[in-house]
C-alpha cells in the first residue's frame, strides 16, 4: 500500500514512483552539462573535475537534507512549506516567491535557448516560431493533467541519461584505444599540458561558482511528490541515488571530456561534447547534440512551468499569494500557475520577434540570478531548525536521515555562505548576486509584513 499523505485539496496523486525517480534523475541534467561545462573547462583545466566533485558533494548535502524534510511530511510546496512551518510564514513566503521567480525566468530562457536550438536544425524557420511552438505545445501539456507533465519529463529524462551512457561508454572505449583511428592520449591531457591546474587555484574557484548552478533543478522531485501516489518511497529512492547520478553523469562524461580533449583547445568552449564526437570521428556529432540540447532544454522548460505553477499553488493555498493560484480544475491543474509561469515565457517570445536572440538570451541569463544560493541556504536553515523541533516532540527515527547530523548541516551552511562571498568577487558572479539579493529582498519584506499582518489579525480575534 502506498504511504498515506495528507490530501493536498484537488491535487491529485497520479505521478508513479517510476515517473517520480526518473524526474529526480533527470533534474540533475541540465542543458548547463552538455553547453557550459565548456567555459568552466577552459578557465580552470583538467582540474574542473575537481569542481564538480566538490560542488556536487554539497548539493548531495542540501538534498539528504531536503529528502529528510520531504519524507517526514511530503507536501506540494516542498522546502517553501517545511520554511513556512519550521521559521515562519515570512521565510516560507520569501522563498516561494523567489523560487517562482526563478522558474518564471527560466521558462522564458529555456522557450528562447529551444528555439535558437531549433533554428540552426531548420533555418529556415525563425527563431521565435520555434520558441513560441515549444511554449505553447508544453503549456498545454501541464494544463491538461499533472499525469501529461509526469508522462513527457519521464522520456525527456530517459533520453537524457540514454544520451550521457552512451557519451560515457564511447568516450571509455576511446580511452582505452578501441578506436583504430583515434590514438588514446594516456594522461597526456590531464598532466601534460600544464598539469592539473594549468591556471593554478583561482581560476578553479571561480569556476566552482559555476558549476555549482548547474546542478540545481535536484530539489524538484520533492516539489512533485506533493502529487505522487507513493512519495515517501519514492524520494526515498531517488535522493539516495543522488550522489551515484551526479558522480556518473557530471563527474564521469566530464572527466571522460578532459581525458581525451585538451583543455585549451577552441572547439571546447562552444560544446565539449560535440568536439569529442567530432574528434573521434561520430558522424553527424553536431546535430546529434543539437538534438540532445534542445531535449534537455526541453525537459527544463516543461519542468519550470511545472515546478512555478505548484510553487504558487502551495504559497496560494496558504494565504501567501492571491487566491486564484490556488484553485484547481477538474483534472487536479492549477491553470492559474501554470500559465503565470508560461506569461514570462509569451513575453520573451515577443519580444525575440522584435530583438536578437543573444539581446533576449543574455537579459534573462543575467536576470535569473543566483537563486540556488538563495533555496540551498533556506534548505539549511529550516533542516536544523525542524530537527530541533522535531527531537522536542517526537523521538521516531525518519524515514530518511542526514549524514552526520547535527554538525554536518551547519558545516554546509557556512560553505554556502563562503559561495556567497566568492560570488562577490566574482567579476561574472557580481551582478547575477546583486540582482538576486533585490528580488530576496523584496520577498523578504514581503513575508514579514504578511506575517506581522497575519499575527495582528489573530491577535484580534476572540478565542472561542
Amino acid at each position: 500500500m502506498p504511504t498515506s499523505i495528507p490530501p493536498t485539496r484537488n491535487l491529485q496523486h497520479t505521478i508513479t514512483t517510476r515517473q517520480l525517480t526518473m524526474i529526480g534523475i533527470g533534474g540533475v541534467i541540465g542543458a548547463g552539462l552538455f553547453v557550459g561545462s565548456g567555459t568552466a573547462i577552459a578557465a580552470a583545466g583538467p582540474g574542473i573535475v575537481l569542481a564538480y566533485l566538490l560542488t556536487g558533494l554539497v548539493v548531495i548535502l542540501v538534498m539528504r537534507m531536503l529528502a529528510e524534510l520531504a519524507t517526514a511530511r511530503p507536501e506540494t510546496g516542498s522546502f517553501s512549506s517545511y520554511a513556512s512551518r519550521e521559521l515562519g510564514p515570512w521565510a516560507g513566503l520569501s522563498v516561494g516567491w523567489v523560487y517562482s521567480y526563478h522558474w518564471s525566468v527560466t521558462v522564458a530562457f529555456e522557450a528562447v535557448a529551444g528555439g535558437a536550438i531549433a533554428n540552426q536544425l531548420a533555418p529556415a524557420v525563425p527563431a521565435w516560431a520555434f520558441a513560441l511552438l515549444f511554449l505553447s505545445a508544453l503549456t498545454g501539456v501541464n494544463l491538461a493533467a499533472v499525469s501529461s507533465f509526469a508522462r513527457f519529463e519521464f522520456w525527456f529524462a530517459l533520453i537524457k541519461v540514454a544520451a550521457i551512457v552512451v557519451f560515457i561508454g564511447v568516450g571509455i572505449a576511446a580511452i582505452c584505444g578501441a578506436f583504430a583511428h583515434y590514438t588514446a592520449p594516456g594522461t597526456t591531457n590531464l598532466l601534460g599540458r600544464g598539469g592539473w591546474l594549468p591556471n593554478g587555484f583561482t581560476p578553479l574557484l571561480a569556476a566552482s561558482l559555476t558549476v555549482f548552478f548547474s546542478y540545481f533543478g535536484t530539489e524538484l522531485v520533492t516539489i512533485a511528490a506533493g502529487e505522487a501516489d507513493d512519495p515517501v518511497n519514492a524520494v526515498r529512492a531517488s535522493m539516495r541515488s543522488v550522489a551515484g547520478r551526479i558522480l556518473v553523469f557530471y563527474v564521469g562524461s566530464i572527466l571522460v571530456v578532459v581525458t581525451l580533449l585538451p583543455w585549451d583547445s577552441a572547439e571546447i568552449t562552444e560544446s565539449p561534447y560535440t568536439a569529442v564526437l567530432n574528434l573521434l570521428g561520430i558522424p553527424g556529432a553536431r546535430t546529434i547534440m543539437n538534438l540532445i540540447v534542445l531535449t534537455a532544454v526541453l525537459s527544463c522548460l516543461n519542468s519550470g512551468l511545472y515546478s512555478a505553477s505548484r510553487m504558487l499553488f502551495a504559497l496560494a493555498q496558504r494565504g501567501e499569494g492571491p487566491r486564484p493560484l490556488g484553485r484547481v480544475t477538474r483534472s487536479g491543474v492549477p491553470t492559474a500557475g501554470v500559465l503565470a509561469a508560461a506569461s514570462a515565457g509569451f513575453l520573451a517570445v515577443a519580444a525575440n520577434y522584435f530583438l536578437p536572440t543573444g539581446a533576449v538570451f543574455s537579459f534573462l541569463l543575467s536576470s535569473s540570478g543566483a537563486v540556488a544560493v538563495v533555496v540551498y541556504l533556506c534548505i539549511c536553515a529550516t533542516y536544523i531548525a525542524g530537527r530541533r523541533n522535531r527531537a522536542a516532540v517526537e523521538s521516531a527515527a525518519p524515514a530518511v536521515r542526514m549524514w552526520g547530523a547535527p554538525y554536518l548541516p551547519y558545516l554546509v551552511l557556512v560553505t554556502l555562505l563562503g559561495i556567497v562571498v566568492g560570488m562577490v568577487f566574482g567579476s561574472d558572479t557580481r551582478t547575477p548576486l546583486a540582482l538576486t539579493l533585490v528580488v530576496t529582498t523584496l520577498a523578504v519584506a514581503a513575508g514579514l509584513l504578511h506575517q506581522r499582518r497575519t499575527d495582528r489579525v489573530a491577535a484580534m480575534t476572540p478565542v472561542k
